[in-house]
């Protein structure tokens, strides 16, 4: 029996011949991205933005009924709510978003509070009242600050980790890469204002260790190729590496797309925003590994010969005294 093969053993596709316009356009994505973070801004969720927070436990259950909860409390006019486990099984905590202005208004926050658990009690009987706490916009924004650095130092080690691993050339193309796609990612949630959240954060450290990866795994054959291949013109030689990780890519590729459109499609609608990135970043992530990691070592002067150890004169002198020079 004949295996399918999606790519042919003999592949031999010219991505490098479209570098410049490539390179081009990823320079307008970024640029229009970051325009469309400051122009727009990003649609914070209750977890950087602040909110009413109310804690229950449900006594009469053993585990608490969340996508009912979910279900419920978004249909109070309020927002999407998130409704997370807190503590035991049967124990949640439920984040509604405030109006504007409601932070000024004194008992106005509770009161909705109060509305959430009314709402809740008259479905579910027997819910205990653990918190009703208002979560302050300063203490959101330090939330959201530290996520913000969470993703700046998630970079900065895959580049160092790169850059000890082959060499710096690599680590800045890498981190170029994945400055790019985090970017892209930013710029798709500010212009179609979708709920920016922590699902979001988890989803783009799953990017950036996808994107990563696909990096790691076309830098480790461009490695492997200059040892064999010292004539070899750079361009031919990083196209070869691309063909060559190219089934391994497009199997990674489709698996993870095959797994994600279920959940795109017909997934409940607190997960619509994490599963959108994950999908979108799928692509911007291969781009980027064939476009802009394997292009720009050709720009930082990488050559066939960069990473040969140089013969020092006293080697020369050595093999001159052997008569092999």
């Amino acid at each position: 029996m004949k295996l399918l093969k999606l790519v042919p053993d003999d592949t031999n596709i010219k991505f490098l011949k479209l570098r410049v316009p490539f390179f081009v356009l990823s320079i307008v994505l970024i640029v229009g991205s970051w325009a469309a973070v400051l122009v727009n801004g990003l649609n914070f969720g209750v977890d950087f933005a602040g909110g009413q927070e109310v804690r229950l436990t449900f006594e009469e259950r053993e585990q608490a009924p969340i996508p009912g909860l979910r279900e419920l409390v978004g249909g109070l006019g309020y927002g999407e709510p998130v409704v997370q486990e807190f503590g035991a099984p049967n124990q949640v905590s439920i984040r509604v978003p405030l109006p504007e202005g409601t932070e000024d208004t004194p008992g106005a926050a509770t009161e909705i509070g109060n509305r959430v658990i009314a709402a809740i009690g008259e479905e579910y009987p027997g819910a205990r009242t653990d918190g009703n706490d208002t979560v302050s916009g300063k203490v959101a924004g330090e939330f959201r600050d530290s996520a913000i650095l969470a993703l700046l130092a998630a970079m900065v080690a895959v580049a160092i980790y790169i850059w000890v691993r082959f060499e710096w050339q690599f680590g800045v193309g890498a981190l170029f890469a994945l400055f790019h796609d985090v970017s892209v990612t930013l710029g798709l949630f500010a212009l179609t204002q979708m709920e920016f959240g922590l699902q979001i954060v988890a989803a783009i450290l799953a990017i950036i260790g996808y994107s990563l990866n696909d990096t790691i795994v076309v830098y480790d054959r461009i490695r492997e190729n200059l040892k064999k291949f010292r004539k070899m013109p750079l361009p031919e030689l990083l196209d070869l590496s691309v063909n060559e990780t190219l089934a391994r890519t497009i199997m990674t590729s489709l698996t993870l797309f095959v797994a994600l459109m279920p959940l795109l499609l017909f997934g409940p609608a607190s997960l619509f925003g994490m599963v959108a990135a994950i999908t979108a970043g799928l692509f911007i992530g291969t781009y980027s590994s064939v476009y802009l990691a394997g292009p720009l070592l050709i720009w930082m002067g990488v050559t066939s010969t960069s990473f040969v150890p140089q013969e020092s004169a006293l080697d020369r002198q050595e093999k001159i005294a052997r008569g092999e020079a």
